[in-house]
């Protein structure tokens, strides 16, 4: 029997596979979960699913590059219950040669991936630091640490994410919230990683694949739970994942 809690946890960047799967856990876990994401219609089957599981999920169309967007989505969960954990999942994952990278691109990248990470940070705090407790965490990738060719846009914003967690980490972490960055550094199992995979390997390797080659959207998910239930004695402040054949 799922026990309710007395609190709501917000994920902005609430997708069909990694966002999905942290407000099933946290569901599960006796959270009202909101999720946005562009597009909010897109979430009423997982609504539904998780409603049948006995959860509470609510979903929102959002544009988390809009400071007035971000602050009205979590001003409505805060007024449902207390916001005691936020999620910043926000992907942005393009691939362009240097010089096909238009200004546009770079732009909207930057804005996605990094601009709004910094608006869910600040917002989240204003509204957990009266309270003095609460779990601000924001999922990057590889490229947080590293670019890569092609990659000038995503991972410039991704490493600009990845400062600005480490900034609030420092400067909330003594005023009670857990700020934490983790660093996804391996395909993710979805169908899109796979069809990408099959369009550069050929579908025969990627059927080929041994099991936990990929990283279960679900396992993820835990690692996100797990984090929010750290004492405070002991906190992480950023971790890599990846599967346990990966090479790195």
């Amino acid at each position: 029997m799922t026990v309710e809690r007395k609190s709501s946890v917000a994920i902005i960047g609430a997708g069909d596979f990694i966002g999905a799967a942290i407000a099933r856990r946290f569901a599960a876990g006796g959270y009202v979960v909101h999720g946005g994401r562009r597009g909010g219609e897109k979430l009423a089957l997982l609504e539904a699913e998780i409603a049948a599981a006995g959860g509470r999920f609510r979903g929102h169309t959002l544009d988390a590059r809009t400071e007035s967007g971000i602050a009205a989505f979590l001003e409505v969960a805060e007024a449902e219950a207390p916001l005691e954990v936020c999620i910043f999942n926000v992907g942005a994952n393009v691939n362009f040669p240097l010089l096909e990278t238009s200004e546009r691109v770079f732009r909207k990248v930057w804005e996605m991936a990094c601009y709004a990470g910094f608006l869910t940070g600040r917002e989240a705090a204003r509204r957990m630091l009266p309270r003095g407790q609460g779990s601000i965490f924001f999922t990057g990738a590889t490229a947080s640490i590293r670019g890569g060719k092609g990659y000038a846009a995503f991972a410039s914003a991704k490493a600009g994410l990845r400062a600005a967690a480490q900034s609030m980490a420092r400067e909330l972490g003594p005023q009670g919230l857990h700020v934490a960055h983790l660093v996804i550094d391996s395909g993710v199992d979805t169908a899109w990683v796979r069809e990408r995979m099959a369009a550069a390997k050929g579908a025969e390797a990627v059927a080929a694949l041994p099991e936990a080659t990929l990283m279960n959207p679900a396992s993820i998910a835990e690692t996100y739970w797990q984090l929010h239930a750290q004492p405070r004695d002991a906190w992480t402040h950023e971790l890599d994942l990846r599967p346990f054949g990966e090479t790195w």
